[in-house]
C-alpha cells in the first residue's frame, strides 16, 4: 500500500519540485519553501553534495506529515537507488531507464520514474513495472507530444520535467500529464536567498494545476 499512497499523493498535487542546490542547507531550505507553498512531492537530486543526508533529514522532518513525500532524483544506478531508499526516499527518479534499478525499486515497492523520450523507451518502462514515466527533457517536445503519445499508449502516466513553466503548465496537464516536475523556474530565487519567493512560486504552480483540472 505504501507505493500506492506515494503515487496517489504525487498525482493529487500534480507538481514535483526538482531540488538542485549548492549545499545541503540550501537544499533543505528550498524543500521547506516548496512544501509551504503546497507542493507535496520533493525530489532531491543526487547532484546535491550529501543528497542522502538531505533526504534523511527531510524524511524525518515530514514523517508525521501524511501529505508530503520525499524522493531521490538523478539516480543512475542500483547502488545510488539503494542508498536513497535506505535514507528514506519514497520514490526514485532517473534521467534514463535502467532495468536493474527498476527491479530493485519494485522489490522494495518504491515507485521508479525513469526518463524516457520515445514510444519504445516508454513501452520498455511499462513492461518493467514503471507507474509514472518521466518525459525528459520536456523542453525538447512540448505539451502536444503528450497528446500524441497517449493515442497509442493511453495507459501511460507521464510526468514531463524540463521545459515546464507557469505559462505552459496548464497545457501539459490538460494534454494528459499525471504530474509535472519543476526545477529551475521554481527554485531559482534560492541563489539570492529569496526562499519566500520560492513559496510564492510553488503556490502558483499548484493553483495552475488545479485550474487545469477544473
Amino acid at each position: 500500500m505504501k507505493k500506492i499512497n506515494t503515487l496517489t499523493k504525487i498525482a493529487e498535487c500534480g507538481v514535483v519540485a526538482v531540488v538542485r542546490a549548492d549545499s545541503k542547507e540550501e537544499a533543505i531550505n528550498i524543500s521547506e519553501a516548496c512544501v509551504k507553498g503546497g507542493i507535496q512531492g520533493i525530489e532531491v537530486t543526487f547532484t546535491v553534495n550529501g543528497a542522502d543526508e538531505v533526504i534523511k533529514e527531510l524524511a524525518n522532518l515530514y514523517q508525521n506529515n501524511n501529505e508530503v513525500v520525499i524522493g531521490a532524483g538523478t539516480v543512475l544506478d542500483t547502488t545510488t537507488a539503494r542508498i536513497a531508499i535506505l535514507a528514506g526516499a519514497q520514490f526514485v527518479v532517473s534521467p534514463a531507464f535502467d532495468q536493474d534499478t527498476a527491479t530493485l525499486c519494485n522489490l522494495y515497492q518504491i515507485p521508479y520514474m525513469p526518463g524516457c523520450m520515445t514510444i519504445t523507451e516508454m513501452k520498455r518502462a511499462l513492461e518493467a513495472g514503471v507507474d509514472i514515466v518521466k518525459l525528459f527533457p520536456g523542453s525538447a517536445f512540448g505539451p502536444e507530444f503528450v497528446k500524441a503519445v497517449k493515442a497509442p499508449l493511453p495507459q501511460v502516466n507521464i510526468m514531463p520535467t524540463g521545459g515546464v513553466d507557469l505559462d505552459n503548465i496548464e497545457q501539459w496537464i490538460k494534454n494528459g500529464c499525471v504530474a509535472v516536475g519543476v526545477g529551475g523556474n521554481l527554485v531559482a530565487p534560492a541563489k539570492t536567498g529569496e526562499f519566500d519567493q520560492i513559496t510564492a512560486n510553488a503556490k502558483q504552480y499548484v493553483e495552475k494545476v488545479k485550474a487545469a483540472r477544473g
